[in-house]
């Protein structure tokens, strides 16, 4: 905290009476140098400079006391100034939707969560638990440390970050209406964080792409092109930020699956998709995914992936 006015000023220094001397001598000596300047004057003092101040300065007078010179001209243009504020936040303007899977308080509104709702080729619980690793800690609590983390990434970047939900709601939301926040927002980009419930010794992550839908309330077609440059941005960064692998149990080691039976896809008319970051129910992948370390990873890796994506 900065503290100003005259009870913060500091106390002036006294003056010694030994400095008095050398105030009048050089009292005695500003006459004789003004009638030197006043006559390079009047002969042309003027050089190359474009003024006399530098002259002024030479001859023993106050630079201050010339006029001015040109004022020192600009070294870049608005056009460089926004090149350097695009530097610094890539995503200024970009809307991001992030969509942490299932919600914390989903288990005590199972009435509610099973409610069916339309995807277009069929229909579908309205949300679901999630999984949980056997030591208890669970795949909504995962996906919303994993959202928290991505979301600052992405607004350091410049980025406008909305969350589908932030544990603030009893349950849900559903994925119908999941995937109509990602479409109102008119998102750039929307990436729904999951961890997987497969069987031991089924490890690594898989980005999930929209299949082509076109049925009923659903039409995947204008993003499916969009969301697979999307998925393929992510899966290269997050296997690059984390340090591991391609799923070994789907998608062929590629670490990309599309699917047609998602309701968050299905219905989604922006780029979107889904990451397993990894298999909750194996001992070594629960050891990354229980990690704060690694979570961190994890949201710089997809994050990195958006980025990619959106830049092109």
């Amino acid at each position: 905290m900065s503290y100003t006015g005259p009870e913060f000023d500091p106390p002036r220094p006294r003056r010694s009476p030994l400095r008095r001397p050398a105030v009048v001598a050089v009292a005695a000596l500003v006459p004789g140098a003004l009638a030197g300047w006043l006559a390079y004057g009047a002969v042309g003092g003027s050089g190359d400079d474009g003024g006399t101040g530098r002259a002024a300065a030479a001859d023993g007078g106050s630079a201050s006391a010339a006029p001015s010179g040109p004022a020192t001209p600009r070294t870049g243009t608005p056009e460089d100034d926004d090149a350097k504020a695009g530097t610094s936040a890539p995503l200024k303007g970009r809307v991001i939707v992030i969509d942490p899977g299932h919600n914390p308080a989903n288990f005590r509104h199972t009435a509610d969560i099973n409610r069916k709702v339309d995807i277009g080729t069929g229909w579908k619980e309205c949300d679901t638990t999630g999984t949980s690793t056997n030591d208890g800690y669970t795949e909504a609590a995962f996906t919303l440390d994993v959202a928290h983390r991505l979301r600052a990434l992405l607004e350091e970047q410049g980025a406008t970050v909305k969350l589908t939900h932030d544990a603030d709601r009893s349950y849900g939301p559903c994925i119908d209406e999941r995937a109509r926040i990602g479409n109102a927002a008119h998102a750039d980009a929307v990436v729904s964080v999951h961890a997987d419930g497969s069987g031991a010794g089924n490890r690594g992550f898989h980005v999930i792409l929209p299949g082509t839908v076109h049925k009923g309330a659903a039409d995947t077609r204008p993003v499916v092109g969009p969301s697979k440059a999307l998925g393929e941005s992510i899966a290269a960064d997050f296997a690059r930020a984390t340090g591991t692998s391609p799923s070994n149990y789907v998608g062929d080691g590629t670490g990309l699956v599309t699917r047609e039976d998602l309701g968050g896809l299905n219905l989604s008319t922006v780029p979107k998709v889904f990451i397993e970051c990894g298999n909750m129910r194996d001992a070594k992948d629960a050891a990354l995914l229980t990690s704060g370390a690694w979570r961190q990873k994890a949201a710089q890796g997809i994050s990195d992936g958006i980025v990619g994506f959106l830049r092109g």
